[in-house]
């Protein structure tokens, strides 16, 4: 069963695939967005998930440190209504607080990627973590 993981943000929305058996996690892309302009990169988004035959979404949750909701997770949620009405699949969520951080630690400790490279790529760990947390938790 193919799961997708999905960060969301205010102008990107970083993407991760599980393995077919649900296990492992890989980062696909960056998809951008414009919350503004009501652009949410559903068009690609749809391409991808008949591509890897996706199941089932996990969205990450950035809840605040102290375990409250902000706007940032009424934005999440609100993107994965519009993921559910779209593919009529189920939409799962995630604590996602911190996994923003131990990407960045990740690329800097782990492979010393520059600031300006980081930047391309840190939504995607961030999903690829999210989606792993989320099959370690599930299976």
């Amino acid at each position: 069963m193919r799961v997708m993981g999905l960060d969301v943000g205010s102008k990107t929305v970083g993407v991760a695939i599980s393995d077919p058996l649900g296990f492992t996690a890989q980062g696909l892309e960056i998809i951008s967005i414009d919350e503004d302009k009501e652009e949410f990169g559903l068009d690609r988004l749809a391409e991808l998930v008949k591509t890897y035959q996706v199941e089932r979404f996990v969205i990450g949750l950035p809840k605040n440190m102290n375990n409250t909701s902000g706007p940032r997770v009424e934005a999440s949620q609100a993107y994965g209504k519009k993921v559910e009405d779209l593919f009529h699949l189920p939409v799962d969520y995630q604590d996602e607080r911190l996994t923003t951080v131990q990407a960045e630690r990740m690329l800097v400790e782990q492979a010393d990627i520059s600031r300006n490279k980081r930047k391309k790529v840190i939504d995607k760990l961030a999903a690829q973590l999210i989606l792993q947390n989320y099959l370690d938790r599930m299976f």
